[in-house]
């Protein structure tokens, strides 16, 4: 058997975590490469991670540079398979004790949206960016992602493709919704036997009813946030918004808080913060039903904007009765606080 060329080592400890890939490359300059890449990737910078960022150029005319030529052949023509590499590094993070994943934490779902100029780049459109906070050229991707109090890292990615490339649009039976691709990211995790207490997701997601019919037909427990205004069938005169029942409650003070329970919420610095939630009996929502609601606010007075939230979930509320029975067990006002801010 031939015995493989040496190569440039990277800096400990990447070293020590990059050569357990080692052997899903059949190239040195492969191995090499990778090296490069993921040291890029790691290094800090205030330069965007472009190709000629991660090779330390300087841009367009660095990208002719041999170095930068090289890490290009390796992303785009390279013949190694990313989905080896993938399972790979779940397999590590697995094993890893600082980093196994246990079943109490979350499987986040959330999507990113990248800039990105001219239309050659698959998926790229004129779409709402999320992190830019407007429409504009750019992909966008969602990304499922384990996290607990401890430590997250990303789980998957699948880009977004827009409705412009199909024929049809989103009559296209190709063509997929975010919460289309959110749901089979999820049944990837499924797959997996990736341990996790429930997904938690924005209001993008918790608002689709077909992600939310698709979770609990899979049986995978949900944390989902949901419009302020989310309302239901209701006759006039009578509060039909999850804001307005929470407005109907009867608290007066943070002495009298009526049915509002007080969550101290306690921050990656130490620090703390005195929260307050109620569980919403009204509409499709209650204990003893498939779905619960609860709002959760830093002012049940006035239920700020930005630190208010609005959440549908299928876990059960406590204790079990022959009336509320479900595959999971069930969590109390507190956990679900807990939960839906590992978002964060």
């Amino acid at each position: 058997m031939t015995k493989r060329r040496t190569i440039a080592l990277a800096p400990e400890p990447l070293e020590a975590y990059v050569s357990h890939f080692d052997h899903l490359f059949g190239k040195s300059n492969q191995r090499e490469a990778f090296r490069w890449y993921l040291e890029g990737l790691l290094l800090p910078s205030e330069r965007n991670k472009t190709l000629t960022g991660l090779v330390n150029t300087e841009p367009l005319v660095g990208a002719q540079l041999p170095r930068a030529q090289k890490l290009q052949w390796f992303l785009s023509e390279s013949n190694w398979e990313e989905r080896q590499i993938q399972a790979k590094r779940l397999q590590l993070l697995r094993n890893t004790p600082a980093t196994a994943p246990t079943a109490q934490g979350a499987l986040v779902i959330d999507e990113t949206g990248d800039r990105k100029d001219g239309h050659h780049t698959a998926h790229v459109a004129r779409q709402y960016l999320g992190n830019v906070g407007k429409i504009e050229n750019g992909v966008v991707s969602v990304s499922s992602l384990w996290a607990d109090e401890d430590v997250y890292y990303p789980l998957e990615v699948e880009p977004s493709t827009p409705e412009s490339y199909f024929a049809n649009g989103k009559n296209d039976p190709a063509f997929r919704t975010k919460p289309q691709i959110a749901l089979q990211l999820v049944q990837r995790v499924q797959v997996l036997d990736w341990p996790f207490r429930a997904v938690v997701a924005d209001s993008l997601y918790g608002e689709d009813r077909g992600l939310r019919a698709g979770l609990r037909q899979a049986q995978v427990p949900y944390v989902l946030a949901l419009n302020p205004a989310h309302a239901w069938w209701h006759p006039e005169g009578v509060a039909g918004s999850l804001q307005e029942v929470a407005r109907e409650t009867r608290w007066v003070s943070a002495e009298r808080p009526g049915r509002w329970v007080q969550i101290t919420r306690t921050f990656r610095d130490g620090s703390t913060q005195d929260w307050w939630a109620v569980e919403i009996v009204a509409g499709p929502y209650g204990p003893g039903k498939a779905e619960r609601a609860v709002v959760v606010t830093t002012d049940p007075a006035t239920l700020p904007d930005l630190t208010t939230w609005y959440l549908v979930i299928n876990l059960p509320a406590p204790p079990v009765s022959e009336e509320n029975i479900s595959f999971f067990p069930p969590a109390s006002l507190e956990e679900i606080v807990r939960l839906y801010r590992l978002r964060s």
